[in-house]
């Protein structure tokens, strides 16, 4: 088995790494930017330096249909917050295909080809962790602290490949509709542990909440407690943040994607595939048909939000998709289903169903006159049983009648929920 999965981990390696044609053209591109922001910050007679951060800086860069690279201007201290988003935005001037992404500090978006996009961060250089303003202060930190990490323990290679394996598995990223795990917590997990397998294995052990203290920058399992706020103690696993010991490098990370990457670790040590490092894409059609033949109902439903792409978008597609959920499954026993967020504006939801035929309303108490009548106004037949009311009501429609009739009639719910439209797609 052992030599199965070292030879499952040697070709997923060979095919995770980025074509050196595609390295070069990147290196290039970044240079050319850096060269471009230092002479733009040179002549504005701005305070401040670029550093390039992120898996490019700490060679950790995976195979992907698009890359990000994150490109940090390090402002004096004597700035504003406000104001460093107004010097980036100034010194980014002169740069074409600009986006501006709105958060607690403005940053920028560079599209330098269909591909390849640089991160234009606006942070604070500082020298004390304690000064950081904005968690993206601490981003030098970080990469200073991995590359010296991976130099002398020569672990590019196993940080590659549990990064590849929690994308591909949808447990990677710090963002609210995922509650994965970052790049920069992968990174500290593999440098505690020494080698994916390792990480993998001291994963499926866990059982309740774990710290792990990297750097031993506590004396035990108390202080941290005392220490840190109760916000960052709320995730299954708080990862000490060798750079800043107040910070949890895991916050982000949910009970349920813990629970979900535990599973997937499980499957893969008993029953390796090459397959476990691969995305999954979703056969809608195949499950369409699977569903007609179980005489079961599917749905395929598309939100939008006017809400800002990324995070902010993100996370309200996902709280609308658990809402929808909720209310299909009063009427409807749902036995599969999924969320597919596009990185905008929009996302697809897809449901298989089966109807309940009826249901049953619990009633009020027959002695509570006022909300007995109300009940009994509501429901057109009614029954006592042992002192209270009930109805039965027998559900005559499908699940796509059921979401375009509760479309029609939550047009205030919709709009308290940041979705600006909602429509059902035929495959």
């Amino acid at each position: 088995m052992k030599q199965k999965i070292n030879s499952i981990l040697k070709e997923v390696l060979e095919k995770i790494e980025p074509p050196k044609e595609d390295l070069k053209i990147i290196e290039n591109s970044i240079k050319d930017f850096k060269e471009k922001v230092e002479k733009e910050i040179k002549s504005l007679k701005i305070i401040a330096e670029v550093f390039i951060g992120g898996s490019f800086a700490k060679n950790t860069v995976i195979k992907k249909d698009s890359y990000d690279v994150d490109a940090f201007v390090r402002f004096d201290k004597k700035y504003g917050d406000e104001e460093i988003s107004k010097l980036t935005k100034k010194i980014l001037k002169k740069f074409t295909n600009v986006s501006i992404i709105h958060g607690s500090r403005d940053y920028f978006r560079i599209k330098i080809s269909p591909s390849f996009f640089i991160e234009v961060i606006p942070v604070i250089k500082i020298k004390n962790p304690k000064e950081a303003r904005n968690i993206t202060d601490l981003s030098y930190s970080h990469v200073k602290y991995i590359k010296n990490k991976i130099k002398k323990k020569n672990l590019s290679h196993q940080i590659k490949l549990a990064k590849i394996f929690c994308y591909a598995n949808n447990c990677y990223g710090a963002e609210s509709y995922i509650n994965g795990f970052s790049g920069y917590s992968l990174e500290l997990l593999i440098c505690k542990y020494g080698w994916f397998l390792k990480f993998i294995k001291e994963i499926i052990k866990l059982e309740e909440k774990e710290i792990i203290d990297i750097e031993k920058l506590y004396k035990n399992k108390q202080q941290i407690l005392m220490d840190m706020n109760g916000a960052k103690l709320k995730s299954p696993i708080v990862l000490i943040d060798p750079t800043y010991k107040q910070r949890n490098a895991l916050a982000a990370l949910s009970e349920e994607t813990l629970e979900k990457f535990k599973k997937i670790c499980r499957e893969f040590i008993e029953n390796p595939s090459i397959k476990d490092f691969e995305i999954k894409k979703i056969d809608l059609k195949k499950i369409k048909e699977e569903s007609k033949k179980r005489k079961k109902e599917f749905s395929l439903i598309e939100a939008h939000t006017e809400k800002q792409e990324g995070d902010v978008a993100g996370s309200k597609l996902l709280k609308f998709y658990n809402h929808l959920e909720k209310e299909i499954s009063i009427f409807f026993k749902i036995t599969n289903k999924g969320f597919n967020y596009n990185g905008e504006k929009s996302a697809r939801y897809f449901f298989v169903a089966k109807s309940k035929k009826d249901i049953l309303f619990d009633g009020p108490s027959i002695k509570d006159k006022k909300n007995f009548e109300k009940f009994k106004n509501k429901h057109n037949k009614i029954f006592q049983r042992k002192g209270r009311a009930y109805s039965i009501k027998k559900i005559n429609f499908d699940l796509n009648s059921f979401i375009e009739k509760w479309k029609k009639k939550n047009k205030r719910k919709l709009k308290e929920m940041s979705i600006n439209e909602l429509k059902l797609i035929e495959l």
